[in-house]
């Protein structure tokens, strides 16, 4: 006897993102009609472990496995409407992940990915898209950012992760919080150990 692993359909899947972009995007100010584009023209189901297909287009973070996760829809496109992305842009992505990178490559010029930042080189980038959230930014992305660009990320205050934009002040990294938003915490932007009572 053979065991053939159910997969869904591709139809189902396309189905699947034109729900996403309907019931998680559109709903939740993500209306940018090249964003939107980018999402109905990108598989996020090919981002994702062949056992996690079929939920790839689910509202919340979906695992990939050694602690690595695909980040919500929704996030993506607010990251990506709070970038006004142009074809004008430089863009790097820091991401374990190709989706990010693929919808980037649908709104600007010329995108990079690199898995860390650590492995950036390069620049200077207009824009800088970090996926997940940062306790510290490192006043190193400021030499990968152009003096007027901006980084969009995620930051995390106290457990609670928010939608962010910075940019460059005097060498240093600012970041000004937007709103909550769903994003995994990153271990490479993780504030210093201190000592207290």
């Amino acid at each position: 006897m053979t065991v053939v692993e159910d997969r869904p359909a591709a139809e189902d899947m396309a189905v699947a993102r034109r729900a996403m972009i309907d019931s998680q995007l559109r709903v939740s100010g993500v209306n940018s009609p090249g964003i939107l584009a980018a999402f109905l023209a990108i598989a996020r189901e090919d981002h994702v472990p062949a056992e996690r297909r079929a939920v790839a287009y689910i509202d919340r973070a979906v695992p990939l496995g050694e602690g690595r996760f695909l980040s919500p829809a929704l996030t993506y496109g607010q990251m990506l409407e709070a970038a006004g992305t142009s074809q004008a842009d430089t863009v790097l992505v820091v991401s374990t992940n190709g989706y990010l990178a693929a919808l980037a490559e649908r709104l600007a010029g010329s995108v990079d990915r690199v898995d860390s930042l650590a492995a950036a080189q390069g620049g200077p980038y207009s824009l800088i898209l970090i996926d997940g959230a940062a306790a510290v930014l490192p006043d190193s992305l400021a030499a990968l950012l152009a003096d007027d660009g901006r980084v969009i990320t995620g930051t995390v205050d106290r457990g609670v992760t928010r939608l962010a934009v910075a940019r460059k002040v005097l060498g240093k990294i600012v970041a000004t919080a937007l709103g909550e938003a769903d994003f995994a915490v990153l271990e490479e932007f993780a504030a210093p150990k201190t000592w207290s009572f």
